[in-house]
């Protein structure tokens, strides 16, 4: 796969539409060519000590942060600048959970959804790479990849992760 955006969410709480980060990486011509990473404010604002602890984040981190459509006008602007007519599929490492949460964010704050189509490296990793692997988990993959993931859970490390991913595995039919 030459021409992807791989995203990637952490949310605050039990609820999808509590993206606090996001990562994104844009791939053109099977080259990483750009990337953005920000907080979000997340809605709603409150954090459950599983997320915190998987990721790290908490209000000091985010409670001055932007909310996600302020967020997203920078997402757009960031991926029109190579695919002005934004006509480029999304990638994450199980691509439900990312989707999901891009969904219920836009549902959240009232915005259209233009269907974004997904592709998801978990399910073409567990192709490809069968029992060959413990897991199929993001840092699993990466490594077995070639790609050393050293801040897992951090929106564009993990971002970055699923960009190699799917530079090496992912095939699009």
């Amino acid at each position: 796969m030459e021409n992807f955006v791989a995203i990637d969410f952490e949310t605050a709480n039990e609820c999808c539409c509590s993206v606090c980060s996001i990562g994104i990486v844009v791939v053109k011509n099977g080259q990483v060519v750009d990337s953005l990473y920000s907080l979000i404010k997340p809605e709603p604002n409150y954090y459950k000590w599983f997320c915190q602890n998987v990721h790290g984040l908490g209000h000091n981190d985010t409670d001055s942060a932007p909310i996600f459509p302020i967020v997203w006008k920078n997402v757009e602007q960031k991926i029109r600048k190579y695919y002005p007519e934004f006509n480029v599929p999304f990638v994450a490492h199980n691509s439900r959970f990312d989707e999901g949460c891009l969904k219920a964010v836009f549902q959240t704050y009232q915005m259209d959804y233009p269907n974004y189509q997904f592709y998801d490296t978990l399910c073409a990793a567990r192709r490809h790479f069968g029992k060959n692997l413990p897991n199929h988990q993001l840092h699993t993959v990466s490594a077995a990849c070639g790609y050393n993931l050293k801040n897992h859970h951090h929106a564009l490390a993990d971002a970055e992760a699923c960009a190699m991913i799917a530079m090496k595995i992912l095939e699009i039919k």
